[in-house]
């Protein structure tokens, strides 16, 4: 089956693992949640061009900081990475996070974070 236009994107931001493992590991009933993820989310936002995706990745981690949601930081941390975010310009993200969402949400996000950082190679 032909990739999407969403399925693309997601895999330059997320890489061919992370996006193999998400769709291997759907079934009929996550498929539809995997079609509308790559549709919607991969599609129709991140295909905009009034962001670059550098920049949209760290609004990204911000959002799931304030979500705190650590899985999902993880992803976009390294896909932030991708996108040509540094380490330092990503802990910026947490530092002023911390503001907004709280210092709970703030660890949070470094924690996940630190956990990719860490193992990613310049």
């Amino acid at each position: 089956m032909a990739q999407s236009k969403g399925e693309q994107i997601r895999r330059k931001v997320m890489g061919d693992e992370f996006v193999d493992r998400a769709l291997n590991n759907a079934d009929e009933l996550t498929q539809p949640l995997q079609n509308n993820i790559n549709e919607h989310a991969w599609g129709a936002t991140w295909l905009r061009d009034d962001l670059d995706l550098k920049t949209r990745s760290l609004v990204t981690l911000a959002m799931l900081t304030a979500l705190k949601a650590p899985t999902e930081i993880k992803g976009h941390t390294r896909g932030a990475l991708r996108n040509g975010a540094t380490k330092e310009e990503i802990a910026a993200v947490f530092l002023h996070a911390q503001v907004y969402c709280g210092a709970p949400a703030a660890q949070e996000g470094f924690r996940a974070a630190k956990e990719i950082l860490d193992a990613w190679e310049d």
